[in-house]
């Protein structure tokens, strides 16, 4: 069915790209999802990101993504989108309720009726009855089909995909339901096989750098020359707390002769394999050296030791993790002396220095980290602000390492930026023991 409705699509396709940009370019896309709790920040436009990933994986760009409100706001940006793109994709607006009126639009934008399909009828009947419950006649508003439309089979829920073939001045319209659960199989199933023929021979390679100790407008200044002196290869940078990704997309050659400059420059703070988040790059090399780390945290709240566990394998290097919040639980769980604490208070060096080398003693660990710092918005004071915080690296056989930073943040963002310091700081002192060593 979806075939033969299908037949001229990608011809009018292409001569669309021939029309709007002189020659064949790349297949433009956009996307617009639907949903009024996405505007109102309830959820979180998981598909977007997921459909801009995956298409890109397939030899599609996502030009342009536009979320609309429930209702008929989905059919000015149908509308627009169909000016500029060769294929849209809409999520969202296929249930069985008022509000879902994306079948609506589509028959309004393309100028054609809808009718009632009686196999997709006679699903929803089945689905309902599998489970024991009547079906109510609203449901049925699933089974009304443009004309001229596919239809894409829901296997793990009740509203249909739909595909609206290219003709004449109007792109394909690809139609899928909104929740994740039911629109990925849809995209595996149906949407990829349908794209396949349409995709560039010349499919654009990703490669994602994610570097440590340095910030972005730094590493722009040391790299950005470089690699845009490579022929064909895209730069980007995204920053996050205490990180920089650089993305690099073109051919292999351009990405190897990127990745090369790349290492040349800023080999120091990129994280090893290429694109791991940085508690996986800890784990990875710690297990590499046959090495166990523990951890005795304060104001990171257990932050570190969890963004440890969070990676697969990370038993075999973490076995010991202290939260040590009270000044009581410094000296009861990792031996603290009260009388440097009396003296220095909790956020000090000697007190950082204390908790790594007693969770370094209490665990058998080869190598302990420990953080003490104010996380805010209060506690405070002038010579100890909001933001300040102490950590240490304490090495069996070495010595201990500590360092004093401030971070005037709010309390998340505090936090964050105190475990990639703390993780960080376990790469960085063990390359500085091998070094001596």
């Amino acid at each position: 069915e979806i075939a033969s409705c299908l037949v001229g699509s990608e011809m009018c396709i292409r001569d669309r790209m021939r029309e709007h940009t002189g020659g064949m370019k790349q297949i433009r896309v956009e996307l617009i999802n639907t949903g009024t709790e996405i505007l109102l920040g309830s959820i979180v436009n998981t598909n977007a990101a997921w459909l801009g990933n995956r298409l890109f994986e397939a030899g599609f760009r996502v030009e342009r993504e536009t979320v609309v409100p429930d209702g008929y706001a989905i059919n000015e940006a149908m509308r627009e989108s169909a000016r500029r793109a060769d294929i849209v994709i809409v999520s969202g607006g296929l249930g069985p309720t008022s509000d879902d009126v994306t079948r609506e639009a589509l028959c309004d934008v393309c100028g054609v009726d809808m009718h009632r399909d009686e196999q997709v009828a006679e699903r929803l009947k089945s689905y309902f009855e599998r489970r024991g419950i009547s079906i109510a006649e609203c449901n049925f508003k699933q089974a009304m089909v443009p004309d001229g439309a596919a239809v894409l089979e829901n296997s793990n829920g009740t509203a249909p995909g739909l595909v609206m073939p290219a003709s004449g001045s109007l792109p394909m319209f690809i139609l899928l339901p909104g929740p994740p659960s039911e629109l990925k199989p849809m995209v595996e199933q149906s949407v990829m096989p349908l794209l396949e023929d349409l995709a560039d021979e010349d499919i654009p390679h990703l490669r994602v750098f994610r570097l440590v100790g340095i910030g972005e407008s730094d590493l722009q200044e040391l790299v950005d020359d470089s690699l845009h002196q490579v022929e064909g290869l895209e730069v980007a940078y995204c920053a996050r707390i205490g990180e920089v990704d650089v993305r690099l997309v073109g051919s292999e050659v351009a990405l190897k002769q990127g990745e090369a400059r790349l290492r040349i420059l800023a080999g120091a703070y990129v994280l090893t394999p290429a694109g791991v988040s940085l508690e996986k790059a800890v784990v990875l090399h710690l297990a590499e050296q046959g090495l166990k780390v523990a951890t005795a945290e304060s104001c990171t709240g257990g932050l570190i030791a969890k963004r440890i566990t969070d990676v697969p394998g990370s038993s075999g290097v973490f076995e010991f993790g202290w939260v040590t919040y009270a000044d009581r639980a410094k000296t009861k769980m990792l031996g603290v002396p009260e009388d440097i604490l009396k003296l220095h208070g909790a956020v000090s060096e000697p007190v950082v220095k204390a908790m790594a080398e007693g969770a370094l003693d209490r665990s058998g660990a080869d190598v302990a980290v420990a953080v003490s710092g104010i996380a805010g918005p209060g506690g405070g004071s002038p010579e100890k602000p909001v933001g300040t915080v102490w950590l240490a690296w304490a090495f069996r056989g070495g010595e201990t390492r500590t360092e004093m930073m401030l971070y005037p943040r709010d309390r998340g963002s505090f936090r964050q930026m105190v475990s990639q310091k703390a993780l960080a700081g376990l790469l960085d002192a063990r390359r500085r023991e091998q070094v001596t060593e």
